[in-house]
């Protein structure tokens, strides 16, 4: 073979090798594509949105909830079914709360200032406009409990007279006029309000046992307080609603039981009666404006079970589908009854806005948070392992 040939064909070799070397390098940066992008940064995950704390305006068409999509937890409003998100708020502080008027009158939401969760209230309009402070002392902590049912007024605890205890006002919304209607050294909070606004249950933490705490009827008119809820063991009383005739309670208790479950108060005799066997811990609960409806989660082994029935009959209870296992919350009901807003997450979905139709029977999903670019499928979902402990339960 001659010096050309031997050139030539040295050259061919070369390139083949250079082709078997650059395929080679290609390969790898796919694999090194592909194990990036099953890897996301923890950046990403920091990323991750939410959505939460759903509330149905008066006539069911607008919806309106906190978001985390500008970086701090900020009300948005959307128009049902299929309306585009709008963002209403835009402060650097997160908004705690936002809750529509039952009477279609406004909305009250509140934030505190810099993370001291000293909570101040805010009115606006149906549409987010005219924004108006009604409380305005960055040293004191209000907590919301309810709107009146006529959407007058707003009920709430506040450590205004001593910052260590909390008492229970009234305000009228229009006129930012305040009332003290219970002062006691203790940690009150409102638990619920009949619909004339007359009665008013307060939940007060106790100071002898952890996980305890008690109700007590307060006449909004008279300031006197009644003890509905002697015990001598740690117990919990919460979920509390008035049945429309207004001589009787639904709530959720662990008194006596294992679980959280349901019992009825009669207010006139001051007794209670289980109205279930609970095999889980009652969580979130809604009753629906007109007292017909009801719909409550049960935590099962982790995760929520939900069911809507009712009012009259809890235990004849319809189960809702979700769209996996996982947590639900935020219950608001429309004013008619026929729509559920609530929240759920799982361990594949972030936290977003649903809608359960009772008509139809079906989920809708409202929101759709970002993952920040990380493919759902990547997300692992945990297992539930059982074992018996050292005394075989």
């Amino acid at each position: 073979m001659d010096n050309k040939a031997k050139v030539l064909l040295s050259i061919f070799i070369s390139e083949k090798k250079m082709k078997k070397i650059s395929f080679a390098l290609f390969a790898v940066c796919l694999f090194c594509v592909a194990v990036f992008a099953q890897n996301p940064t923890i950046q990403q995950y920091l990323n991750i949105r939410s959505a939460s704390s759903p509330a149905l305006s008066n006539d069911g068409k607008r919806l309106v909830y906190l978001t985390n999509v500008t970086g701090t937890s900020q009300i948005w409003m959307i128009d049902l079914p299929n309306g585009q998100p709008k963002q209403i708020t835009d402060y650097e502080d997160n908004v705690g709360f936002v809750r529509w008027s039952p009477a279609g009158s406004g909305i009250v939401f509140g934030k505190a200032r810099g993370g001291d969760e000293n909570t101040q209230f805010f009115w606006m309009a149906n549409d987010g406009s005219g924004v108006r402070q009604l409380t305005a002392d960055p040293k004191v902590r209000h907590n919301f409990g309810e709107w009146s049912s006529d959407g007058k007024k707003i009920f709430y605890a506040s450590n205004k007279r001593d910052r260590n205890y909390f008492d229970i006002y009234s305000m009228e919304v229009e006129t930012g006029k305040e009332e003290l209607l219970l002062q006691n050294d203790g940690s009150n909070s409102v638990a619920a309000i009949s619909d004339d606004g007359s009665k008013i249950v307060v939940s007060r933490s106790s100071v002898k046992f952890s996980l305890d705490n008690d109700l007590y009827l307060l006449d909004a008119r008279t300031k006197q307080e009644t003890h509905l809820t002697p015990h001598t063991e740690a117990t919990q009383y919460s979920d509390v609603y008035f049945i429309p005739d207004g001589n009787s309670l639904i709530l959720g208790t662990n008194q006596g039981k294992e679980f959280v479950g349901f019992s009825k108060m009669d207010l006139t005799r001051k007794t209670l009666a289980p109205i279930n066997r609970p095999e889980g811990d009652l969580d979130a609960t809604a009753l629906s404006d007109d007292g017909k409806m009801f719909a409550h989660t049960v935590n099962r082994e982790g995760f929520s079970e939900m069911y809507v029935s009712l009012a009259a009959s809890i235990t004849k209870k319809l189960t809702v589908p979700l769209p996996a296992q996982g947590i639900v919350g935020g219950l608001d009901f429309s004013k008619d009854g026929r729509t559920l807003a609530f929240t759920f997450s799982s361990a594949k979905h972030n936290s977003d806005i649903w809608l359960y139709d009772l008509n139809t029977k079906t989920v809708t999903q409202i929101t759709k948070s970002d993952r920040a670019g990380i493919p759902q499928e990547t997300f692992v979902e945990p297992k539930l392992i059982k074992f018996n402990s050292f005394d075989w339960r």
